[in-house]
């Protein structure tokens, strides 16, 4: 147990990190964090609210749609939405925000590639699934639909609300959307702990 909170808490800071990589190349953001963006552009921000308490209250409320769905949080999904928000801030107050295009472009490869990495780490802790990964896999449970359309359903409805809000849409979402599966895919059954009888 002691590996897997270990692991879990360091893919979340990584998560984290790795946000505050992608906003700062200011290319076009994964599309959770292009929702992020507009809420705090358009409401948050002139409020007062930091980019990263912003994105631990909209996985806040992605958690209330759980409800319905009767998804059981565990002791990651509860680390998931207090960490990642926390790290995020963090790290946007670190890194500088007048950077050339090809230091943004080399932020942006880095925050998508370690975005997978920390996938995979918190991922294959097994210790609850983030609240955006179980409003998919909730909602395929409840309906039956493939897991495919259900995550490009959420994704691009997310993706548009944002825009709408005034979130960066750009190569950087793209960028994101066509290598965050393969990467997770390479990284997750290098990082996923086995409890004896069961994955973990």
């Amino acid at each position: 147990m002691t590996h897997r909170l270990l692991q879990l808490f360091a893919g979340l800071v990584l998560y984290g990190l790795s946000i505050a990589l992608i906003v700062r190349a200011d290319l076009g953001l994964d599309p959770w964090d292009v929702l992020n963006q507009g809420v705090f552009e358009r409401f948050a921000g002139p409020a007062g609210i930091s980019f990263g308490l912003v994105v631990n209250l909209i996985g806040m409320a992605v958690l209330l749609l759980w409800i319905p769905l009767r998804q059981r949080p565990g002791v990651g999904t509860v680390a998931n939405v207090l960490v990642i928000g926390t790290v995020a801030n963090f790290g946007l107050d670190w890194i500088p925000s007048d950077l050339g295009l090809p230091v943004r472009a080399g932020l942006l490869g880095a925050g998508v590639v370690l975005n997978g990495v920390a996938s995979g780490a918190y991922i294959g802790a097994g210790l609850g699934p983030g609240p955006r990964d179980g409003l998919m896999t909730g909602i395929v449970a409840r309906t039956g639909w493939p897991v495919k359309w259900v995550r490009t359903a959420i994704e691009l409805s997310v993706i548009a609300l944002g825009w709408l809000l005034g979130g960066s849409v750009g190569v950087g979402t793209v960028l994101y959307a066509v290598t965050i599966g393969p990467l997770v895919h390479l990284f997750l059954p290098i990082f996923t702990i086995h409890r004896r009888g069961a994955d973990a």
